[in-house]
């Protein structure tokens, strides 16, 4: 598990350059939900909040995620992505998706049936689900 999650940090930058794995789990996650909150980032992820907003500045700086009020309450900054944000989280998705269509084309079908129920019994114990944007959802 060590191995593959340091390939997976690896494997991040190599996809863009300006992405590490966290920045590009947090816009598929604001992606996927249309836009939360920092606080609510952090509590998802079960990180610090500091952690967090380090991570939401730099997308901001770059311009891949913007702040907009929450038009139910406009005390509350609600993050999205920007245009450029999508951009590249569909182009390292894809990159992802052909890279795991790579490694994987030679192995046979029950095999990746087999991989596939264990990838998603090992989320489910791990408290989530299926994730949109994987390669086992087509």
């Amino acid at each position: 598990m060590t191995a593959f999650a340091r390939r997976a940090r690896a494997s991040a930058g190599r996809m863009h350059p300006e992405l590490s794995l966290v920045s590009y789990t947090l816009l598929g996650h604001l992606e996927e939900s249309g836009g939360c909150r920092a606080t609510d980032l952090a509590t998802h992820y079960a990180l610090d909040k500091s952690t967090v907003s380090r991570q939401v500045a730099a997308l901001e700086r770059t311009g891949l995620i913007e702040r907009r009020l929450d038009p139910e309450d406009h005390r509350v900054q609600v993050l999205h992505l920007t245009q450029a944000g999508r951009r590249i989280l569909a182009q390292v998705t894809e990159s992802r998706r052909e890279a795991f269509h790579e490694r994987l084309a030679d192995w046979p079908e029950e095999d990746l049936e087999r991989f596939a129920a264990y990838l998603l019994r090992y989320n489910a114990a791990a408290g989530g689900g299926p994730l949109k944007g994987t390669p086992t959802d087509g």
